[in-house]
Parts: structure tokens; sequence; C-alpha cells
């Protein structure tokens, strides 16, 4: 087998088991209550702050006339709101209220609770193999950023995994 062969059959391996967390964690979001877009919007505001209804459109991958119906569902909803721009008072800016924050905080503490059983079942060096992979993920996230057309976001760092196992003997 070449280095190319190699290479590409890596590849193929990466963006597979890639697409199968995807779908793992997409399995493991709460259903019914927001759209995947949605909670990616609210997500958006909660951790870059403030948008303009065109920034989100353009960000969110969705035309300027989707971005204002979702924008108005979340203000009906209260879980967003629109403002005036402390600069400029004709521009209007998209923010997140607490109400929209409590509920990516829940849904984020749901997939944790799912997620740590199937942690769980993992030997300790499968765990720590995967939060050795996370700097090269969220590295591989902001690349893909720019070419998706949006800006890189550093979140916080997570806290060392040091999961306490009982022994086996």
């Amino acid at each position: 087998m070449t280095e190319v062969t190699t290479h590409s059959a890596e590849r193929y391996a990466i963006v597979a088991g890639l697409e199968r967390l995807i779908t793992l964690i997409r399995l493991l979001t709460p259903s019914g209550e927001i759209s995947l877009t949605t909670a990616s919007t609210l997500a958006r505001l909660a951790t870059e702050g403030p948008h303009r209804l065109s920034d989100l459109a353009a960000r969110e991958g969705v035309t300027q006339p989707a971005m204002t119906q979702l924008v108005s569902r979340l203000e009906r909803n209260g879980l967003a709101e629109r403002r005036g721009h402390s600069d400029d008072r004709r521009v209007v800016m998209v923010h997140i209220t607490p109400a929209g924050q409590q509920l990516l905080d829940q849904r984020r503490s749901q997939r944790v609770t799912q997620l740590a059983g199937l942690l769980d079942e993992l030997t300790l060096e499968q765990e720590q193999a995967i939060a050795a992979a996370l700097p090269a993920l969220t590295k591989l996230a902001d690349l893909g950023a720019p070419a998706a057309g949006l800006r890189p976001v550093n979140p916080p760092t997570a806290p060392s995994i040091h999961p306490v196992r009982p022994s086996s003997d």
C-alpha cells in the first residue's frame, strides 16, 4: 500500500469517526424543544455576544428572512431580544436572554449526564485519549469556521479529566 493510499484511508477513517460522533451528539440532544439551528444561534449569542441579524444569518448559513423568523420566535419565547446598538441607534442587535442561557445550560447538562454513562463504559486509557484529542478537535473546528464563514471561537478550557475508577482487582 502506498503512502498516499494509507493517508487517504486514515483520513477517510477520521471523517467516518467524526460523522459517527456528530450523530451521537445529535441523538443525545433533547428533541422537540428547539431546532439545531435555533440551538446553534443561541449558543453563538451566548459565546460571542450580541449580533446583527444579517451577521447571524450569514454565520448560521440561513437566509436573512429565515433568521428574522427564527429571532422573532426566540423573542416570543423569551429566549432572545432585539436591542439598539449602543453606538448607532439605527442598528439592531440580537441578545440572548437569561432564559435563553438557562435553556442552553439545561441542554448541555442533559448531554453531560447521558455522555457520562457512556464514558463510564470506556477504559481509563480510552477516556484519556479522548481528553488528549480535544485540543486538536477544537483546532479543527476553528480551522473549519472560516471555510463556513464563521469566526473561530475559543471556548473556555475544559477541566482536566482524571476519572476515578474502581480497581478491578
